[in-house]
């Protein structure tokens, strides 16, 4: 077994942390999202238990992506700084009493059913924290924009000339 894999409920028992560092070029369901597969990601899982009494992972993953943006289509780094927990259980029954029971948006249940790759995992939550139309915040070259947005004249407005 890779020591990415591991069995949620005897890690978190154990209360045992893993970290690690992985090329975004690994990750193939997220490289094809984005607009390169330069970058690495950092990540940190620990488990343990949530005052419920249930298993937890605190999972953390930062680094930086690069994806297109879609105002002017140009390449653009998107740090990456996400934290999550997630409550492991053993079916769905118990996950949905469990989620009854925290009554937390902030938290996530999840499933686990066989041993866990904690690199899905990871992978899973930058998928997670990437914005659904990526847009820089003021996009660097204007005239990519320009250009985009000199369109020809509307075929309506040249009905209304006709008229």
């Amino acid at each position: 077994m890779s020591n990415t894999i591991i069995d949620v409920f005897e890690f978190c028992r154990r209360a045992q942390q893993l970290e690690g560092s992985a090329a975004v070029a690994d990750f193939s369901r997220l490289t094809a999202e984005l607009a390169d597969k330069r970058g690495n990601l950092r990540w940190s899982v620990k488990g343990g238990q949530h005052a419920s009494g249930k298993p937890q992972l605190l999972v953390q993953v930062d680094g930086e992506v690069h994806l297109m943006c879609q105002r002017c289509l140009t390449a653009y780094a998107l740090p990456v700084a996400s934290e999550s927990v997630l409550v492991a259980t053993r079916d769905d029954a118990e996950a949905d009493q469990t989620e009854i029971l925290l009554n937390d948006d902030s938290i996530d249940v999840i499933v686990v059913t066989e041993p866990l790759d904690l690199l899905a995992v990871v992978e899973d939550e930058v998928l997670l924290a990437l914005p659904v139309s990526p847009r820089h915040a003021v996009c660097p070259d204007g005239a990519a924009l320009a250009a985009v947005n000199d369109k020809a004249e509307s075929p309506f407005a040249v009905l209304k000339k006709l008229k």
